[in-house]
């Protein structure tokens, strides 16, 4: 059943469910064909529960101005479906709102920035902007958290999709992050022995380098290599994607673009940089060692006993629980910005840059915001 039908008084309800697409056409324009629209001052439809593609849209659309014709008023309670919406576009030759960057700003706002601005005006217009930008990441946050209930619920979360971002993010990252821990943990410790050894206090390089590296450097730095990295690849990827219209086309088969191109990537980083923060912990600890024994003369073994009774219970997970914290912020950035890519090549370029600072100014935002709070909890 791909149609319901429900009577009341002169009130047609239609609900639409399963999959309205190409394979289903003839079974499809059967069922509408069969619905009795004689004597119906109105038709409500409710095609919240059907996954339209660009076929099952034209069906529907098709069905929707028979309707109208016969003098039947149609509306949808809950919304137009997107499909939808596109086909109707592509009937009346209109521009969507969001096809133009500036589409969504008041008229006289475009008519200000074409002439010399006043202060004021500049201000103003800085602040409309602003605003836009928190409602559109807000609108973003809002639909990745739906699709995210939704993919959770239908158990439609793609491992094979996020396995490949896994690899991409986490294994082919292995040797820079590995390669700059061991030079930050070697700069460290070599910087604290210069100071340390004029008090005669060797012993406690060994303390600045296993908390500073398991606490804040090891996360620290992975994180912002990652932000660098895949954050730019994000948006670059989805971005392109933007311009050859393949996310305009996913949305024509009636696919969520959100779950398809969002959320692997959010998982397999929220997987990949725990894992990427343990191995440059791991290399950090062996950098400092291996300067300590070199240059203070420090024996592997004391170094090892020292850093052990260095380490509280929880200075390793402190480091680690920020991990996915930071992935998140690096995934959403990299993907809103890609996702907010139109008309030029030189549009993607902007907003990939501005995923790498939107990411790393996040990133240490929030690792401020956790130092202060684990000072208050004492931690």
């Amino acid at each position: 059943m791909y149609v319901t039908a429900r009577r009341v008084a002169d009130q047609l309800e239609l609900t639409l469910s399963g999959e309205w697409r190409a394979l289903r056409f003839s079974d499809i324009e059967t069922e509408l064909g069969m619905v009795d629209v004689a004597g119906v001052r109105q038709v409500n439809v409710a095609a919240g529960q059907a996954q339209l593609d660009l076929t099952g849209a034209w069906l529907l659309r098709d069905f929707v101005d028979r309707t109208r014709a016969a003098g039947t008023a149609v509306e949808f309670p809950g919304g137009e479906p997107a499909p939808l919406v596109l086909v109707e576009h592509c009937n009346t030759g209109k521009i969507p709102a969001h096809a133009h960057p500036h589409a969504h700003l008041p008229l006289h706002l475009h008519d200000l920035e074409a002439a010399p601005a006043h202060a004021v005006e500049g201000v103003g217009r800085h602040a409309v902007r602003a605003l836009q930008s928190l409602d559109g990441g807000l609108t973003f946050l809002g639909r990745l958290s739906v699709a995210f209930a939704h993919g959770w619920a239908t158990l439609r979360l793609r491992p094979i999709s996020t396995a490949r971002h896994v690899y991409d993010t986490g294994v082919t990252a292995v040797p820079i992050v590995s390669l700059i821990a061991f030079l930050i943990s070697v700069i460290l410790a070599y910087m604290g022995a210069q100071q340390l050894r004029k008090f005669g206090a060797d012993i406690f390089v060994v303390d600045l380098v296993t908390v500073g590296v398991l606490r804040e450097l090891g996360v620290l730095l992975t994180a912002i290599i990652v932000a660098g990295r895949s954050g730019s690849a994000f948006a670059a990827e989805i971005g392109a994607m933007q311009l050859n219209e393949e996310v305009d086309a996913l949305h024509a088969i009636g696919v969520d673009p959100i779950e398809v191109l969002v959320l692997p990537r959010l998982f397999g980083l929220v997987i990949a940089l725990p894992l990427l923060t343990l191995v440059a912990d791991l290399i950090g600890l062996v950098g400092g060692g291996l300067l300590c024994h070199a240059l203070l003369g420090m024996p592997l073994v004391q170094y090892m006993n020292r850093a052990q009774s260095a380490i509280a219970s929880t200075t390793f997970w402190v480091g680690i629980l920020k991990a996915p914290v930071f992935a998140c912020l690096i995934a959403i950035s990299g993907c809103y910005c890609g996702m907010r890519v139109r008309d030029s090549s030189r549009e993607l370029g902007r907003l990939t840059t501005l995923a790498v600072v939107q990411s790393i100014f996040f990133v240490i935002l929030f690792d401020a915001a956790f130092a202060v709070l684990f000072m208050e909890l004492d931690i």
